[in-house]
C-alpha cells in the first residue's frame, strides 16, 4: 500500500511540474511597450490583422464579459467597431469543439458586428497570462505597439473606452 501511494505521488508530483514548466515557458502578449503581430479570424473565417490603424482591441476571456461587450455591441451599428478602429476578440478556447460548433458559432454569426476568435488554447493563454479574465481587456495600441491596458466592467465604461478620445493619449 505504502508502495502504491508512493508511485502516485511521483506521478502527481511529475504532472504537477510539468504543467508549471508549461506555464512558465509560455510568453504573455499583453505587456505596455510589446508589438501586436496579431491575425485571427472572426465568425465567418475571414482573416483580419492588427495593423497600424487599430486603435484598441478589446478581449473578453470569460462567458459574463462576453455577453457584456456582444450585448453592448448589437445596439451599435455594424461598423461601429471598425469606425472607432477597433477589434473585439472572444476566447473560445476553452469550449469543447463539438459545442462550439453546434451552440457557439451559430449564435455568434447571427451578430452584425466582428467577433475575432481565439480558439487557439497556447495562444489564448499567451493573452490570458497576468491578466484578469474574468474581466473585459481594453488594450490601446499605437502602430502596433501596447502603450495602455485597461480592465473594466460594464457596457457603460466600453462605451466610454470606445468614444472617449483621451484614452487614446
Amino acid at each position: 500500500m505504502q508502495k502504491i501511494l508512493f508511485c502516485l505521488f511521483i506521478i502527481v508530483s511529475f504532472f504537477e511540474s510539468t504543467i508549471e514548466a508549461a506555464e512558465k515557458s509560455i510568453e504573455a502578449k499583453l505587456i505596455v511597450g510589446k508589438t501586436l503581430n496579431l491575425t485571427l479570424k472572426d465568425q465567418f473565417n475571414k482573416n483580419h490583422t492588427v495593423n497600424s490603424d487599430t486603435k484598441r482591441i478589446i478581449f473578453s476571456f470569460s462567458k459574463a464579459s462576453t455577453h457584456i461587450c456582444n450585448n453592448f455591441f448589437v445596439t451599435k451599428p455594424a461598423t461601429y467597431l471598425q469606425n472607432h478602429h477597433t477589434y473585439f476578440i472572444s476566447d473560445i478556447s476553452s469550449v469543447p469543439s463539438f459545442l462550439r460548433t453546434i451552440f457557439i458559432m451559430p449564435d455568434i454569426r447571427e451578430f452584425k458586428h466582428t467577433v475575432l476568435l481565439l480558439d487557439d488554447d497556447n495562444l489564448a493563454a499567451s493573452f490570458q497570462k497576468g491578466i484578469n479574465t474574468k474581466k473585459i481587456i481594453v488594450v490601446y495600441i499605437l502602430n502596433k505597439k501596447i502603450f495602455k491596458i485597461k480592465t473594466i466592467s460594464t457596457q457603460e465604461e466600453l462605451k466610454e473606452s470606445l468614444e472617449m478620445a483621451s484614452d487614446l493619449l
